[in-house]
């Protein structure tokens, strides 16, 4: 059985912000070590030549687990951005999203096709829709996130090919009783896969409890969205919920490991919980046009 976590930016005092590739194979290391067998690391926005560089990073990283010695296998990256809407930036660098064009996504991936996994868009930005479709058409999965759309505009970017949303709830427009907008589109559309931190800190016990009432639990996928602040094992116990300088939730604090027992000793069904770190996440990897 297989246990991947499909975001991740990094934990131990170790991110993806690196041209480094031994930090990125010390990720894979601490991950492993709690029992996670595949990772897809998660990269920032940035500028384009940064968030290459730190493509490049894995690249090298992924090149060097061709040794089998590796607990943690690296098979890809999502890039949480840059085309985000700066309004629900979350803990994300606003100053770093960028135009929805066909040419800014050449820039970004050209090189790099063949493992980027995942890419994080907001669906309500200009050009949006578009460039879901050509994403879509290149084989690689869109999520919708770090976005204030609409639930009508959420249901545009499903059509255009989105097959994901990023942390459900999390960095985008929440429910109101006259626009239900995209975290609603999530929880009740039952074909789309969400993305959920299942920490004590970005959702509540009662909002975690509705997620799995109303949603399919077979598009149910539990990411950790651990930082280079976030620990494990017993040092993760000394840590409460990580806040960056502008006092904003900065990460989970949780690998997903971790934050699936908590799920069940609090009462969540144990098939259906592992089912969100094993199955759900290999069946979302294979949902390609």
């Amino acid at each position: 059985m297989k246990i991947i976590d499909i975001h991740t930016h990094g934990i131990g005092g170790y991110d993806t912000k690196t041209a480094n590739e031994e930090h990125i194979l010390k990720i894979a290391e601490i991950h492993g070590s709690s029992g996670i067998s595949e990772i897809v690391f998660t990269i920032y926005p940035d500028t384009i030549k940064v968030m290459r560089e730190n493509i490049a990073s894995v690249k090298r990283a992924m090149e060097k687990q061709k040794d089998p010695l590796y607990p943690s296998r690296i098979i890809g990256v999502h890039l949480e951005g840059p085309f985000l809407n700066p309004a629900k930036c979350g803990a994300l660098k606003a100053l770093a999203f960028i135009e929805s064009t066909e040419y800014n996504l050449k820039e970004l991936i050209e090189g790099f096709e063949d493992m980027v996994k995942i890419i994080t868009i907001a669906p309500e930005i200009d050009g949006a829709t578009g460039l879901i479709r050509k994403i879509s058409k290149r084989g690689i999965i869109v999520s919708m996130g770090h976005s204030d759309a609409t639930y009508a505009e959420a249901e545009a970017g499903f059509h255009a090919g989105a097959k994901g949303i990023t942390h459900l709830f999390n960095a985008m427009r929440g429910f109101h009783h006259r626009e239900p907008g995209i975290a609603s589109f999530g929880l009740l559309n039952q074909n789309i896969y969400v993305e959920v931190i299942a920490d004590p800190y970005h959702l509540h016990p009662m909002t975690l409890e509705m997620i799995f009432k109303f949603k399919n639990p077979e598009r149910i996928i539990i990411i950790s969205d651990s930082v280079k602040e976030t620990k494990s094992g017993e040092m993760r116990n000394k840590v409460k919920g990580i806040i960056n300088a502008h006092r904003k939730l900065s990460g989970g604090c949780m690998t997903i490991v971790e934050s699936s027992k908590r799920l069940i000793e609090m009462g969540f069904d144990e098939s259906v919980i592992m089912r969100c770190v094993t199955e759900n996440p290999e069946r979302y990897l294979q949902t390609t046009t």
